[in-house]
């Protein structure tokens, strides 16, 4: 098969998010999201890349997977994944110069961070990218996820959106989120992998990752992706209130089900969130879009189709 070929399944989803909120499914929250995960294993290591961790074992369980794989690629998205972290070194360094910081923190300050755990932690040697792109960082991630796989570069992508919860994170984000909104304190992770890979596990896949546009306008972004295909679920954007209709689509708004600020997390949750609507057996297609048009500086729209539709 001509690698431009290669399609990208999901065979397994994993979620980490804390909270009370009544979400279930796919994107069902819980007290203490790293119940269960290997002090060991989470030992010396930030909110984020700790959350991302234990949302990627239950992905890579969910899959039938006992670790990742050499043929396995990691694609990570969040926008302040260790931002606590680097502003806890700044002040650190600016009060007692270097010698003040941890030799095991200072890793953690790397951008690559989160990517280079998940894969050093479950054998992941194929791309590692990790994604900080704004609105649609999640949505961006879902499709690289898939482009590795098209282009031959790995045969399975772990794909994880994560972003922290904490004082950092809430100080930075007061002036934009709505009144009493908190930021997401959670990660949620895809398996996407050839329908070959599944087989061979004996795994049913549960969605096919389809088409991708990023454009400047929302509306724009939807017509590509979308043209004559019949949607059955639309995730909208964060605060998408205005950005118009899809007739026929049941909206789903993942950030108000949430109630949190979803930013770099926000399109591997909606493709989290579509997956497990199209497992109950949709034959329609999932339509996930982020970013406001004229507010964000891009909008993405993602399909997400039934097993043996088109892409």
């Amino acid at each position: 098969m001509n690698t431009v070929d290669r399609l990208a399944v999901v065979t397994g989803v994993g979620a980490a998010i804390a909270g009370e909120s009544p979400a279930s499914g796919p994107l069902r929250t819980m007290a203490d999201p790293l119940d269960g995960m290997s002090r060991r294993v989470l030992r010396h290591k930030d909110r984020a890349t700790r959350l991302a961790l234990a949302s990627a074992q239950r992905a890579l369980s969910a899959a039938q997977l006992t670790d990742a794989g050499a043929r396995t690629g990691v694609v990570v998205s969040t926008n302040f994944g260790n931002l606590d972290t680097v502003c806890d070194t700044v002040d650190t360094i600016a009060e007692q110069t270097y010698l003040g910081t941890s030799p095991m923190l200072l890793p953690s300050t790397a951008s690559n961070v989160v990517a280079s755990w998940l894969a050093i932690t479950y054998g992941a040697r194929a791309v590692n990218l990790p994604l900080c792109n704004g609105s649609t960082s999640g949505l961006d991630a879902v499709h690289w996820g898939r482009m590795v796989i098209a282009a031959g570069r790995a045969d399975r992508a772990l794909v994880v959106g994560v972003e922290p919860g904490n004082q950092v994170v809430d100080g930075l984000l007061d002036r934009w989120q709505p009144a009493g909104r908190r930021s997401l304190d959670g990660a949620v992770a895809l398996v996407l992998e050839t329908p070959e890979s599944a087989a061979e596990r004996g795994v049913r896949p549960i969605a096919q990752v389809g088409a991708y546009a990023r454009t400047g306008a929302h509306a724009d972004a939807v017509f590509a992706v979308a043209m004559n295909r019949r949607i059955g679920l639309w995730c909208v954007p964060e605060d998408g209130a205005n950005d118009g209709e899809v007739p026929g689509a049941q909206r789903y708004d993942v950030a108000g089900t949430l109630d949190a600020t979803c930013s770099g997390a926000l399109g591997v949750l909606q493709c989290a969130a579509g997956a497990g609507w199209l497992a109950d057996g949709s034959d329609d297609a999932v339509l996930a879009t982020a970013g406001r048009g004229g507010v964000d500086d891009a909008t993405a729209a993602l399909l997400l189709t039934p097993i043996g539709g088109a892409a």
